[in-house]
């Protein structure tokens, strides 16, 4: 990254986390997803269940990984050859995990937090239930208020995540939400944080770099 890209991030990266924190949240920025891992490794301790959100951003930081090495009981609803009667086991454990993980869908300059699922198991799990929670988001999450964190939602994350996921869905074929109606639709449940959940200890890591849809 050049030397204006890099101000450009650590500008908009700082005046996210400043913003966060005035909504209640704990919030810190670095520079390098190297860094993010190393704060998250601080909560993976021997024995403590580990719950994923399905998030991209979290999968490429490796954590999946450190946590199995440290000694985790990992809760990923994602992990490969889970019957569907083990993957809903999973997902209502997450609720009560001792640490949360996940990324986001859009962050903005005012401190708000947005996601969307399709069966609500990430956003129930942000909004209540483990015993800590930490978003980790990159620079291109961040936006500059609700407007903007819904267009993207719906000009990029949305279209992106069906793509990846291999969903039928329009948006995969118009690049762009389409408010479909079909049963494969993924985008069904939105939260929107504007401050910090009571009684939640909730971390959100701003790093500046590109990550995630």
């Amino acid at each position: 990254m050049d030397a204006v890209a890099s101000w450009r991030s650590e500008t908009v990266g700082e005046s996210a986390v400043k913003a966060l924190k005035h909504n209640g949240f704990d919030a810190v920025f670095v520079k390098t997803s190297a860094e993010a891992a190393e704060i998250v490794a601080r909560y993976l301790k021997k024995g403590s269940s580990i719950g994923f959100g399905g998030s991209m951003t979290v999968k490429n930081l490796g954590i999946q990984v450190a946590a199995q090495a440290a000694g985790c009981e990992l809760l990923d609803h994602n992990a490969p050859g889970l019957a569907p009667e083990a993957k809903t086991k999973i997902l209502k454990r997450q609720l009560t995990s001792d640490v949360f993980i996940s990324g986001s869908n859009a962050v903005t300059l005012e401190g708000e937090i947005l996601n969307v699922d399709g069966t609500g198991n990430r956003v129930a799990a942000l909004s209540f239930g483990p015993t800590k929670t930490i978003v980790v988001v990159g620079i291109n999450k961040i936006v500059r208020d609700m407007d903007e964190a819904f267009a993207r939602l719906e000009t990029y994350a949305a279209p992106m995540n069906n793509k990846r996921l291999d969903k039928p869905n329009p948006c995969v074929k118009a690049g762009i939400c389409m408010d479909c109606d079909g049963d494969g639709r993924i985008c069904r449940v939105y939260n929107i944080m504007r401050k910090r959940p009571g009684g939640t200890d909730f971390t959100v890591i701003v790093v500046g770099e590109d990550l995630g849809y």
